[in-house]
């Protein structure tokens, strides 16, 4: 018999990302642009997501942050940070 903390489904891999991109805006208030890297750990999930941290014109000098988020086994966020600043246009990232 499961317990109540034990979800009683698996998640799918677009409700860790979808759940990652919504906890990250809620928590940093940030626009989510991009998903960079999704894993599968042995409690739950790591989620790197990129998000707007600066507007700019031209579109291409926005600042871009990624952003490690750890998500347990049902989705829910345990913990986040800022890993990475780039410029838009940048090929190139800067460590944080």
């Amino acid at each position: 018999m499961q317990s109540q903390c034990e979800p009683n489904m698996t998640l799918s891999l677009c409700e860790v990302v979808g759940g990652a991109r919504q906890q990250l805006h809620e928590m940093t208030g940030l626009q989510p642009c991009s998903t960079v890297e999704v894993t599968q750990t042995d409690d739950g999930w790591r989620v790197i997501v990129e998000l707007l941290e600066r507007k700019s014109v031209p579109d291409t000098m926005d600042l871009l942050a990624a952003y490690e988020a750890e998500l347990d086994a049902a989705g829910k966020m345990r913990s986040f940070t800022r890993i990475r600043l780039r410029r838009r246009c940048d090929v190139a990232e800067r460590a944080v």
